[in-house]
């Protein structure tokens, strides 16, 4: 299937977007309504939010350039030293982008 990059083809590409996040974010919540959360599965849950990050940043520190290579041990470096997402986060993308234009 193929979409043009027309105006009407990129609202339609945005609407489909829309509509599959907010079936998503609603959908589960909606599904998890009906399980009961034992141990077990608040393991899983606990669990498969680390896997999913490690799944997103493995193939960006292995295949990236300097500059996400940076990013990610900067950030990395500040998360461990101020326990504070947000700072480790713009420390990360300051240092992406200073690699990145001492490197162009």
């Amino acid at each position: 299937m193929s979409i043009e990059t027309t105006s009407t083809g990129v609202l339609m590409i945005i609407a489909v977007m829309t509509f599959v996040t907010l079936l998503t974010r609603f959908g589960g919540p909606f599904l998890m309504s009906y399980v009961t959360i034992s141990p077990r599965i608040e393991s899983f849950i606990n669990t498969m939010a680390s896997s999913v990050l490690i799944a997103i940043l493995t193939p960006m520190a292995v295949e990236g350039d300097w500059g996400a290579r940076a990013a990610l041990g900067t950030t990395a470096l500040l998360m461990l030293t101020l326990r504070k997402p947000l700072p480790a986060i713009a420390g990360g993308i300051l240092a992406a982008g200073l690699v990145r234009y001492w490197l162009a």
